[in-house]
């Protein structure tokens, strides 16, 4: 037996036990093992299938060590009365490198008590007098921060948020008084920085930056991200005091990843020592991986379903309600939380009662919501919560008994990350991965082996994208004059970036550096998206403000005709005004659900790489996206079943970003025509099961990025198919899948021809989010077609 090498932090090097696949009947579980008694209740009901495999990760102790010796007296006896004797391992060794100066990252798993790690050095330089700062991807994780430093009670610890739920006399007090501040990368951009000045007190004397969760700042984010703490260390620099160092010193906190001083390097642009043995202590889990049994219902080309990863979790999440195990449900999507709140209150006998018991979480609450929600969890008053990643990265939720992962998250890390989330006191605890209809995870569950023992990934992100640095170069410069030394900071592109926005007319070279021409330059960038502000639900009849939705998605989730859900009631959408960014509803009980339909397109704007495999090409380069919401489809809430269409008027969107794409020659399209095969069907069956393996050979998941394919594309006059990055610029996935092209689709085909569905089925060939309605598919054309391309690959 060999151990999770991938979870160095959650089991010693000792022996696992679990099945094999296809092999449910033999799953060793001991429903009267206390590590086993959820498990042992989702057991319970056979009608909902069983896992086809179990892991059990045995305990394993902690490893005390005593109290560095410079952190002061009554920092120890604050902790002492929270009933923390002694710190593990690496708490201690992370918080000796920040004492003496060096940058640091903590990359170990869920529930570990990465804070306390830099809690030690960050309430030591606040008592002697210096500033902290602290990061993090989501207000709840800042809330819940703050109040556990408050919790303390150490007099001298001024600490306060800065976010975008603090109201004007919060932060005007933070900026008085503050000397311990939290904050996220957005209030930090676009408020901290540009108004520097009047933070100089602050900046002067700030002495250590927490950069938490860290892992979640990948892709586009993780470079918009990276620029903000190098604006930061400008900023730091120009404040600080004669005599002391120009950089504070960066402490980092992440989940398991791989190479995590490559990622400390990406984000803040310097070198960082490397905390990854895990001393502290682990309770049993038995990590199951579950495919849900076949619905009754059969889908395009009379293709059997399987029920979805949803309607399981639901089903999960009540039974372990009904028995007070105390469960979070990690779900894809916003809707999918809703309506998995809301199943599985209906499934519980005393409605009442119910609604106490079940809630949803997600995006767009208002923040009084949130913070409910998030106490009622904590306090052990929300038996059972439907989340969206919000809490995968969100507040220290500790005595949960079972985590139910509705959908493969994306990242190996993400997974760790949420499974973590189970067992935080130290008790057993059960993680349930719940298999989609879909290629990718039913790879996964059908090779426990790779699901359980692969790397964590690294980080990827890529600060020289050029629509990531050069908004932040203008931003910089509209803070402080930039310098030849300023530009070094930035990166190697930093220099050819600003000669193009001198030229362009943005930035303006004097004889003491680059001036920004527009004072207000950081408003114009958004780090997480589209860079507009979001479209706020509101009830038509009373004004009451429900929600928001981020600006793109509105086009999917609030069209007019939209059926948006909140809390398990529903609404009706009747109007969407872009223009004033908000969308009107209504109540309603209209018993069906509805679904938006995009069309896209892709148009190559220059190509960077190139190889052959024999006749047919693989590259990767400059591509132009457009996608464009033209109609929905109501469909019964019950069964799924298509009520109608309904065509919509709403504007197109344009995506810069690289692709990579394959073509097959004339003769090659020819010789398939001629065995029989529908290229366009083919094309786009393949187009469909490489988007869904790609994640398996970069940091993504199939939400990340896009496809189009083509008989005869205009760009190429050959059966074509894209792999797009869904970001402007790229984020560096659709380059990975180039570097990994052979293997990649090798895989692809592999999945593709190894389901047992006879036509194609959304476990190898139908996409959850095909804007053509799963429309024309070929699975043997997908199977001949890349059997083709990669004949003549290496």
């Amino acid at each position: 037996m060999s151990t999770l090498t991938t979870l160095p932090s959650i089991g010693p090097k000792e022996p696992v036990a679990g099945t094999g696949e296809g092999d449910p009947d033999t799953v060793p579980v001991s429903h009267g093992g206390a590590e086993n008694r959820a498990l042992g209740i989702l057991l319970g009901d056979a009608r909902a299938g069983r896992p086809v495999h179990v892991e059990h990760i045995p305990a394993r102790p902690g490893r005390e060590v005593p109290w560095p010796g410079w952190v002061p007296a009554e920092v120890i006896a604050a902790f002492a009365a929270r009933g923390i004797g002694a710190p593990w391992s690496h708490q201690a060794l992370a918080a000796d490198h920040a004492r003496a100066g060096r940058n640091v990252i903590i990359s170990t798993a869920a529930a570990s008590g990465k804070s306390l790690g830099y809690l030690l050095p960050a309430l030591s330089a606040v008592l002697a007098g210096d500033t902290v700062l602290y990061v993090t991807p989501t207000k709840a994780l800042a809330a819940d921060q703050l109040a556990s430093i408050r919790s303390l009670g150490l007099p001298g610890v001024q600490a306060a948020t800065f976010d975008g739920d603090s109201t004007q006399a919060e932060r005007a007090w933070a900026r008085s008084h503050a000397r311990y501040l939290l904050t996220t990368p957005d209030m930090l951009h676009r408020a901290l920085l540009p108004g520097h000045a009047r933070w100089s007190g602050f900046f002067s004397r700030l002495r250590l930056v927490v950069v938490d969760e860290c892992h979640g700042y990948r892709g586009v984010f993780g470079s918009h991200v990276a620029h903000v703490l190098r604006r930061l260390r400008r900023v730091t620099a120009h404040h600080a005091p004669p005599g002391t160092p120009r950089d504070p010193v960066f402490m980092l906190a992440s989940a398991t990843v791989g190479a995590p001083g490559a990622c400390a390097r990406l984000l803040t642009g310097l070198d960082a020592e490397e905390v990854t043995e895990d001393g502290s202590p682990r309770g049993p889990l038995a990590f199951a991986l579950w495919e849900p049994p076949p619905a009754d219902a059969r889908g395009e080309a009379g293709a059997r379903l399987r029920r979805t990863a949803t309607a399981q979790a639901a089903d999960l999440l009540g039974r372990l309600v009904r028995e007070n195990v105390q469960t979070l449900a990690f779900i894809r999507s916003r809707r999918g939380a809703e309506a998995v709140a809301l199943a599985a209150r209906r499934s519980l006998e005393a409605p009442g009662a119910a609604e106490a018991k079940v809630a949803a979480y997600r995006s767009g609450y208002l923040p009084e919501d949130r913070r409910r929600l998030e106490a009622a969890l904590s306090d052990g008053r929300l038996v059972g919560l439907a989340t969206t990643t919000a809490l995968e990265l969100g507040i220290n939720v500790t005595g949960l008994d079972a985590v139910l992962i509705a959908g493969w998250p994306g990242t190996w890390s993400s997974l760790w990350q949420q499974a973590g989330r189970a067992g935080r006191n130290g008790q057993s605890a059960a993680a349930v991965l719940i298999a989609r209809d879909d290629p990718l995870d039913t790879y996964l569950v059908r090779h426990p082996e790779l699901l359980l023992r692969h790397p964590v990934e690294a980080t990827v992100l890529d600060p020289a994208n050029p629509y990531v640095l050069g908004p932040h170069l203008c931003a910089a410069a509209a803070e402080l004059a930039l310098t030849e030394q300023d530009l070094d900071m930035f990166g190697p592109a930093a220099r050819p970036a600003v000669e193009d926005l001198v030229r362009s007319g943005r930035l303006r070279k004097r004889q003491a550096g680059w001036y920004g021409l527009r004072r207000d330059a950081a408003r114009a960038v958004d780090l997480r998206g589209a860079g507009l502000a979001p479209i706020r639900v509101v009830e038509q009849a009373t004004g009451r403000l429900i929600g928001t939705v981020d600006e793109p998605s509105a086009h999917l989730l609030v069209h007019e005709g939209a059926i948006y859900v909140h809390q398990g009631d529903s609404y009706l959408v009747t109007t969407l005004d872009l223009a004033d960014q908000v969308a009107l509803v209504e109540p309603c009980e209209p018993g069906y659900t509805t679904t938006a339909k995009t069309v896209t397109q892709a148009g190559i704007r220059g190509e960077l790489r190139r190889m052959s495999w024999g006749p047919a090409e693989v590259c990767f380069g400059d591509v132009r996206v457009t996608r464009q919401v033209v109609s929905f489809t109501r469909r019964r809430a019950d069964t799924g079943a298509a009520l109608g269409e309904t065509p919509l008027d709403l504007p197109p969107r344009h995506l810069l970003t690289r692709a990579v794409w394959w073509t097959v020659s004339a003769g090659q399209a020819g010789a398939l025509t001629a065995s029989g095969i529908d290229l366009a069907g083919a094309a786009h069956a393949a187009e469909h099961a490489s988007i869904g393996l790609l994640p398996l050979f970069a940091t993504c998941d199939r939400w990340d990025i896009g496809g189009v394919s083509a008989a005869a594309h205009p760009a190429t006059g050959k059966l074509t198919v894209f792999v797009y990055d869904g970001h402007d610029g790229g984020a560096g996935f659709a380059e990975r899948g180039y570097g990994a092209a052979a293997d990649w689709l090798r895989a692809t085909r592999q999945a593709i021809a190894g389901c047992d569905c006879e036509a194609g089925c959304p476990s190898c060939v139908q996409s959850p989010k095909c804007g053509n309605a799963n429309h024309p598919l070929s699975k043997r054309g997908a199977v001949a077609l890349l059997g083709t391309l990669l004949a003549g690959s290496s």
